[in-house]
């Protein structure tokens, strides 16, 4: 947590600053691109919400509380940039949130940055059918491996929640994947 603290001072610092946040990028660009990606699956709109997040996470980093990790609230952040864009695009294109997963999931198969194969865009089909927290959870716990305690601090719901959510997902799911 010490190092946190004056990496989080370096970034504050104005001599340090460009170079603390070209470390942040380093750090962090790959994890955040992934998760966006996890949300919305397309590269290009990934890109961009990736983008929006760093300029977010700079111009707020003075705001920040260290009441959690600074990675959970990076998380968070490009979470919640990435729900909006879709909220928002779905609102510009006149569908429903639900018709604009279908469709980003049939152009999924020939997006080039996708390496997926048939199980896989199965899988994808089967997540989106789940509500969008539990969509949230099972991509955090399972594509991204993070700990239940991460998610917590991130999402803002327990830890028992979580794990219910999580084993609720799955079984949907593994349904959804046994019945097609």
């Amino acid at each position: 947590m010490q190092e946190e603290q004056e990496f989080i001072t370096q970034l504050l610092n104005p001599k340090t600053q460009n170079q603390a946040f070209q470390r942040l990028l380093q750090d962090y660009q790959r994890p955040l691109y992934n998760h966006i990606r996890n949300i919305v699956l397309n590269h290009d709109d990934t890109d961009d919400i990736l983008q929006n997040t760093f300029i977010k996470i700079f111009q707020n980093l003075k705001n920040f509380k260290g009441e959690s990790k600074l990675f959970s609230w990076m998380y968070r952040i490009a979470t919640n940039e990435a729900l909006t864009f879709l909220k928002q695009k779905s609102k510009i294109s006149g569908i429903s949130s639900e018709s604009l997963q279908n469709k980003t999931l049939e152009n999924l198969e020939a997006d080039v940055f996708f390496d997926g194969n048939d199980i896989q865009i199965k899988l994808q089909k089967a997540i989106a059918l789940l509500p969008e927290k539990q969509q949230l959870i099972f991509k955090m716990k399972y594509f991204e491996e993070l700990k239940y305690e991460a998610i917590s601090e991130i999402l803002g719901t327990s830890v028992g929640g979580l794990k219910a959510s999580y084993h609720i997902a799955v079984k949907k799911i593994e349904a959804f994947v046994s019945a097609n």
